[in-house]
């Protein structure tokens, strides 16, 4: 039993994808929800390890145009980033470089209480190299014999002259 290079690329492709969300779901991250009252903050702490990219995802289910402020903190209460949010969910990514215990901080800047809840945790990239490596394998793999295979199929012409 022969098995297609296509089948190969698609193979490699799901094998790396699936083997990318273990990793991904194996991951430490915290979870919080809060009311938050207008003009108050609330915080998130995780602990990361060497370093690498941090990520924190924001969900406000009863959304209606409110706006919330985040700040991600390091360990000595340096913000890496900040961003303002309009979004109903919004996904973050920073970098981090050092270990120790590190913040997200959200602020309320709208005029209503906003319903908000909070995942916040490390990405594990350096982990993910092999199974992204896989994945753009088999990947390459599907783009080239699929242009091989489409390079040399050929479409029937009518003749000319049909009387």
């Amino acid at each position: 039993m022969k098995i297609s290079p296509l089948k190969i690329g698609l193979i490699l492709v799901i094998i790396g994808i699936i083997w990318t969300v273990l990793i991904f779901d194996e991951t430490e991250k915290k979870y919080d929800s809060i009311l938050l009252k207008q003009s108050n903050s609330f915080e998130v702490k995780s602990e990361f390890f060497d370093s690498g990219i941090g990520y924190y995802e924001l969900y406000m289910p009863e959304f209606s145009g409110e706006e919330v402020f985040v700040q991600i903190l390091d360990t000595k209460e340096n913000v890496i980033e900040e961003q303002m949010i309009q979004t109903k969910m919004s996904v973050g990514y920073f970098y981090f470089n050092e270990n120790g215990e590190h913040t997200v901080k959200i602020t309320n800047v709208a005029d209503n209480p906003v319903d908000i809840q909070v995942e916040f945790g490390n990405t594990n990239s350096q982990k993910m190299l092999p199974s992204g490596i896989m994945v753009v394998v088999g990947a390459l793999v599907m783009m080239i014999v699929s242009y091989i295979k489409i390079k040399n199929y050929n479409i029937e012409q009518p003749e000319e002259n049909i009387s």
